[in-house]
């Protein structure tokens, strides 16, 4: 995979892009040299990303699982960029890139954090994926000091960090970002800009013309890509890798990957996205949805066709039935809540702790889901 593609300057280049909304081919000559095997797995995951994403909010309006943050309109970055690694890379995302969490086989516990158990979160070290982190911007110094000890330990592995535009108004993506040019650590920043933090805008977060270009004040390139476009992720994401493992002359390791998408759906299930931007410019970027791009590309290669779409979509229902049954089988425990907030309970935790064990041992379970 050549390396060119990470030579585009952020101000003056539009966004790589391999993929037209339409699925045709935009730049046959960065097309990937992928096994039809490995395409239509990406599309398999693509489609269950989709579908996952509708469940989950269903689920959660029937009172069946938390706060959820939707990736619809963002699937196309997320699996194109995790498909472009080593299975022994790191990934760290902030909380709605679950379809990162996908592409590496995303173990059934996975759920059991959306439902409220931490166990959940603990799963996730089984396939190289750090804790889901809540804190905006908080996970990306950690990264880099992943990968900084890779680095030193001469292992031929890489830290891919994923993040929201808005993480990078906070001072921890600064951070970061120096750190990694200092110590020229092999990590790879995926910032999917969908253009909103939750309600501000990305034009109310910097002046920068470019959110790719703030990565040359650390020293090392910044690219814009269609996030929209799974290959396009996927070429640039690989050509970074190959660059953070063996960097071209005068280049350091790291590099800033700005991928442009949109959030079709809420902030989280606890938004109103009305009360802030226009239905009109939803309808304008869906013309662009990632699963549909994709899949219209298979297509026109020969590699999809409508039975094959049916039998997909047949696997993909089944298997999230089978998550969702085998996830709610398993009884909440609301003392869990205490085991995970400290190393060592303090003394107002096992008090509060004490006190749910009382109101329990007196009024039973049921008294936990009354109302004041």
């Amino acid at each position: 995979m050549s390396r060119d593609v990470l030579d585009r300057d952020p101000i003056a280049d539009e966004p790589l892009r391999i993929l037209e909304p339409d699925g045709s081919v935009a730049a046959p000559d960065l097309v990937p040299d992928l096994e039809a095997e490995t395409l239509l797995s990406m599309y398999r995951d693509l489609k269950f990303c989709r579908r996952f994403d509708e469940r989950m909010i269903s689920l959660q309006r029937q009172g069946r699982l938390g706060t959820y943050a939707s990736m619809a309109g963002q699937e196309g970055s997320q699996i194109g960029s995790t498909y472009a690694l080593a299975d022994d890379d790191l990934v760290s995302y902030q909380y709605r890139e679950h379809g990162a969490v996908v592409a590496r086989g995303a173990p059934w516990e996975y759920l059991l954090y959306w439902m409220g158990h931490e166990d959940g979160n603990a799963a996730l070290a089984e396939i190289d994926v750090f804790p889901l982190n809540i804190s905006i911007g908080g996970h990306l110094p950690h990264v880099v000091g992943w990968s900084w000890a890779a680095k030193l330990d001469g292992a031929d592995r890489v830290g891919v960090a994923h993040f929201g535009d808005g993480s990078t108004s906070e001072g921890d993506f600064h951070e970061a970002l120096n750190f990694a040019g200092v110590y020229d650590t092999p990590t790879v920043f995926v910032c999917n800009n969908n253009r909103w933090a939750i309600s501000i805008p990305r034009a109310d977060q910097t002046a920068s013309e470019t959110l790719a270009q703030k990565a040359h004040a650390y020293g090392f390139r910044g690219i814009q890509v269609d996030g929209m476009d799974p290959l396009a992720t996927y070429v640039a994401t690989k050509a970074a890798r190959e660059n953070a493992l063996d960097p071209d002359e005068g280049e350091l390791r790291p590099t800033l990957l700005e991928t442009l998408q949109y959030r079709f759906g809420a902030h989280t299930t606890a938004d109103d996205p009305s009360a802030y931007r226009d239905e009109e410019e939803v309808k304008e970027w869906r013309r662009k949805d990632p699963v549909d791009r994709f899949e219209l590309y298979l297509r026109y290669e020969g590699h999809l066709d409508n039975g094959r779409i049916e039998a997909v979509e047949a696997e993909v229902e089944e298997t999230l039935a089978d998550l969702i049954e085998r996830t709610e089988e398993r009884s909440a425990d609301p003392t869990e809540m205490f085991e995970y907030v400290y190393e060592e309970p303090t003394p107002r935790l096992e008090e509060q702790r004490d006190s749910l064990d009382d109101l329990r041992a007196t009024h039973g379970d049921d008294a936990l889901l009354e109302e004041d």
